[in-house]
């Protein structure tokens, strides 16, 4: 299933190398803080599938409003994602709770399930190296966001090995 929504990104971001590689390394920390935090084999797909489409609404946002802040991001995504992986095959509880999450994936407050703790964490550890953060945005992101000690962890040999910590 993962590769069957990969390619269907992939296809959807078709020319659009920076968001393909976005959500394939938001995608990769996901994986591998859920496998380390030992997460059950529901909870980790969930995650997978939420990490591959997390940013699906950034295509229609731009198209309708022509920029894409988070909140139209989670507007716009879960209608584009249900009908993606409706037609993919998913079963309806995976599809739901996939679209919740992209739903809120900006939102930072009440953050409730290690699905939804992770995809937050991972797609930050990719926007600090994106966006070139430096320390004391970092801090104030660890302190209030970073809950896992695998996201911790990565985080710190992130910015360790920059010189960007403080």
């Amino acid at each position: 299933m993962m590769g069957k929504i990969t390619n269907a990104m992939v296809s959807y971001y078709s020319g659009d190398s920076k968001r393909i590689n976005h959500f394939m390394k938001v995608y990769s920390f996901a994986k591998a803080i859920g496998e380390v935090e030992g997460l059950d084999a529901r909870t980790q797909q969930i995650l997978e599938v939420a990490a591959l489409t997390h940013d699906i609404g950034i295509k229609v946002s731009e198209a309708k409003y022509g920029c894409c802040p988070g909140k139209y991001q989670e507007r716009e995504g879960p209608p584009v994602a249900r009908k993606m992986l409706e037609e993919l095959g998913c079963e309806p509880a995976l599809v739901d709770r996939v679209c919740w999450l992209i739903a809120h994936h900006h939102t930072y407050s009440n953050i409730d399930g290690m699905d939804y703790q992770i995809l937050v964490e991972a797609d930050f550890l990719v926007n600090i190296i994106e966006d070139s953060m430096q320390w004391p945005a970092i801090a104030k992101i660890e302190e209030d966001i970073f809950r896992t000690a695998t996201g911790i962890h990565f985080l710190e040999c992130l910015t360790s090995s920059s010189g960007s910590r403080g």
